[in-house]
């Protein structure tokens, strides 16, 4: 394999000022909307980065569930790795990359938590094996087999009556924008890029990045 040979004519799109939304949440959307009616893989995954207290930036891929003016939500455990960045270090970035449209959406910013109102309707929604799991799984601490899941997921199984409650240490996190940019791939490496920074009055500037 050459890797410097591996390459790619983007060519299914543009984006255009003269089309793109002027706040970035709708503009946002719609991207979302014709990535989910694409019918592409897990259109709703995305890159969360965070930086540790020692200033080392870290990357996973989460779910988003949840998206309104507020901002982007998504859940996890508070004791993971990423979930102790966030409480040290309450800024995140998150990624979009949809592949097969040639997109990327890339949102910066403060991050808070979801009230516990919310956390426990959406843990509420999330299937059995879903619930169990996160009490089950440590994450992010070392473990000896898989054979440990496997019995904590018995064991918290039979504990709360296969009804298990929202745990303490899991819920969810928001992050609320203050700059987006959107990718368009483009023929010849002449990519359209919109980036949107949040001004002091709240409202939105749109620019044009080079690409």
């Amino acid at each position: 394999m050459n890797l410097p040979d591996l390459r790619k004519s983007y060519e299914l799109g543009e984006l255009d000022e003269s089309v793109a939304e002027g706040d970035p949440m709708r503009q946002f959307g719609r991207w979302l909307d014709e990535a989910i009616a694409a019918a592409l893989p897990e259109p709703n995954a995305m890159t969360l980065a965070t930086v540790g207290p020692d200033g080392r930036p870290s990357t996973r891929i989460v779910l988003i569930k949840g998206c309104d003016a507020r901002g982007i939500v998504w859940y996890t455990n508070h004791h993971s790795r990423k979930g102790r960045e966030l409480s040290a270090h309450p800024v995140a970035a998150l990624q979009f990359h949809w592949v097969e449209l040639e997109r990327v959406v890339r949102i910066e910013g403060r991050v808070e938590r979801v009230s516990d109102e919310e956390a426990d309707a959406y843990f509420a929604s999330r299937p059995l094996d879903s619930r169990i799991g996160a009490w089950a799984s440590p994450q992010s601490e070392v473990i000896a087999s898989r054979a440990v899941l496997v019995a904590n997921a018995a064991r918290y199984g039979a504990q709360f009556l296969m009804n298990p409650p929202r745990p303490p240490h899991w819920g969810g996190w928001r992050l609320v924008p203050d700059r987006w940019e959107f990718w368009q791939g483009r023929k010849s490496r002449l990519h359209d890029r919109l980036q949107y920074r949040l001004q002091p009055d709240a409202s939105w500037l749109r620019e044009r990045l080079a690409p």
